[in-house]
């Protein structure tokens, strides 16, 4: 057991190197590195933002909006081992913006009912998901992203600060008052 713990953090070693070399290189103008460097990220920055967003053509386009804004700052990232969540940080803000055009849209929808005098349409769910994912959703915003970059992702609480751009105490919070909802929405189930 100790040595596969210890495989696996020799193998998370390597992966983070790989990625600081792929930025140095990208940062130095090797369109290959940063080809290499955005294929081994899209499907981690993906996941997040579905899971932000509970809408995968949603999530594409704040993933796309993303990477150019990677693009652009890319010269000023000084740390590479802050990319994870410098990249993280940039989908989440990205992620929040299409919510608050959809809120914002949802908003003005439903003022026009209103003033035409319709009832807003009954909308049922077409299936039930898994309780786990269903109990996650439910989660507001803040705590959705800090759970999903914490255990979905395996970054550390300060890795999530940066990528929240919140102090590591918010996270703190928001993580223990997400695990007591989740705990109470699947019945005290871990």
């Amino acid at each position: 057991m100790r040595e596969r713990r210890w495989v696996g953090m020799v193998a998370g070693k390597v992966s983070r190197l790989l990625d600081e070399y792929l930025l140095v290189s990208a940062r130095a103008g090797d369109r290959r590195a940063f080809e290499a460097l955005a294929r081994r990220w899209q499907k981690k920055l993906l996941a997040h933002a579905r899971r932000l967003l509970g809408d995968a053509e949603g999530a594409r386009d704040a993933v796309q909006e993303g990477w150019l804004e990677i693009v652009r700052g890319l010269p000023r990232l000084r740390d590479e081992r802050a990319f994870p969540a410098w990249a993280y940080r940039i989908v989440t803000r990205r992620c929040a913006k299409a919510i608050g055009a959809a809120v914002r849209g949802r908003n003005v929808a439903a003022e026009l009912e209103a003033e035409a005098g319709a009832e807003a349409p009954v909308q049922e769910s077409a299936h039930d998901h898994d309780r786990l994912r269903a109990a996650i959703r439910a989660l507001s915003e803040e705590q959705r992203a800090a759970i999903a970059l914490f255990h979905f992702e395996e970054l550390s609480v300060a890795e999530v600060a940066v990528a929240l751009d919140v102090p590591a105490g918010t996270v703190k919070t928001r993580l223990m008052h997400a695990r007591r909802k989740l705990r109470a929405a699947l019945g005290g189930d871990e």
